[in-house]
């Protein structure tokens, strides 16, 4: 059964192709590819294995709202796209289900892998509830989606009203109280690249073009779409396997270089905070790790059993190898 939710100003003046649109899914795919970078960024700096604080670098973080921001322009255009001659409710209902089902999925397993950052409303969370959201919105012309995306856009710039700064409703964007999570997309601002994608599907749809007859013919090509096909499998897979070879790769790569890795990484990025050259703090560091080993206290630090004196020592030690020219 379909119900009509089309609006006459957007009607297209000759049908698109009933089939998967290539260039959608490509465009699906080239975000999964981002995502894919960004990930093992994370996952390296999450295993101590690269220097740089990825969840803490302005330029990662600028990085994944892009990529986040992506992922929901291409929900709201394929939204219009699929609801151009009316919602086909099963299909819809269905889609609904998987994604809310991969939400759940993802909160229950970072509840048991990362406690203090699980997933309560991450990317996933935020699709499935803005699938529901958007539906109102299809009936409106493009220039008035632009306007309540650019309305989105702008909330935060004002203060909420008090109702809204809840612990409970810390999804939707309003509260200023700060809950660790590994990936948090609330309602606001985001929604509103959902509703600008819904922009931009409507525009697409009245000047349609060959953009929606382009095939991926190139091998990399069909590749990219057919991540962005299944783009949810693809999503909830990806990450196990990172760590799972992250995992094998640390295990193997056992030795005197990798054992002083965490604290070298640790030491390296608070160096780093203070505004320190890379290059001196590396020297500092190197120094400290030596100083520690010509004391003997160096497998007690990677154990974590010092005693208070020790400690004193070992602070001792790392001053002076950054007070050192």
């Amino acid at each position: 059964m379909k119900t009509d939710m089309s609006h006459a100003e957007t009607a297209p003046t000759s049908p698109l192709p009933r089939r998967r649109i290539d260039l959608v899914d490509l465009a699906r795919g080239l975000a999964l590819l981002a995502m894919f970078v960004y990930h093992f960024a994370y996952d390296l700096s999450h295993f101590d294995l690269i220097a740089t604080d990825v969840p803490a670098h302005p330029g990662w973080s600028a990085f994944a709202r892009l990529i986040a921001g992506s992922f929901l322009t291409i929900v709201g255009f394929n939204l219009v796209l699929a609801t151009r001659e009316g919602l086909n409710r099963p299909a819809y209902f269905r889609r609904l289900a998987m994604v809310a089902g991969a939400a759940a999925l993802v909160t229950i397993a970072t509840w048991f892998a990362m406690p203090g950052s699980f997933i309560y409303f991450g990317i996933l969370h935020h699709i499935a509830l803005a699938s529901v959201l958007a539906l109102p919105f299809l009936r409106l012309p493009a220039f008035v989606l632009l306007l309540f995306s650019a309305l989105f856009f702008a909330l935060p710039l004002f203060p909420p009203p008090q109702v809204l700064d809840q612990p409970w409703l810390l999804w939707l964007g309003f509260a200023h109280i700060s809950r660790s999570t590994a990936d948090f997309v609330p309602i606001v601002p985001w929604f509103g690249c959902v509703l600008a994608g819904m922009f931009l599907g409507k525009i697409a749809l009245a000047k349609q073009g060959s953009w929606s007859n382009w095939q991926a013919r190139s091998f990399p090509a069909r590749v990219i779409a057919w991540g962005g096909r299944n783009s949810l499998s693809v999503y909830l897979l990806h990450q196990p396997i990172f760590i799972g070879v992250l995992f094998i790769v640390m295990r193997l790569a056992v030795g005197p270089e990798q054992e002083a890795r965490p604290f070298l990484i640790s030491c390296l990025r608070s160096c780093v905070s203070a505004e320190t050259s890379l290059q001196v703090c590396e020297k500092a560091c190197n120094c400290a790790i030596d100083g520690l080993k010509r004391e003997g206290l160096w497998r007690k630090v990677l154990s974590n059993t010092l005693t208070r004196d020790e400690s004193a020592r070992t602070g001792s030690i790392a001053g002076a190898c950054f007070r050192a020219p």
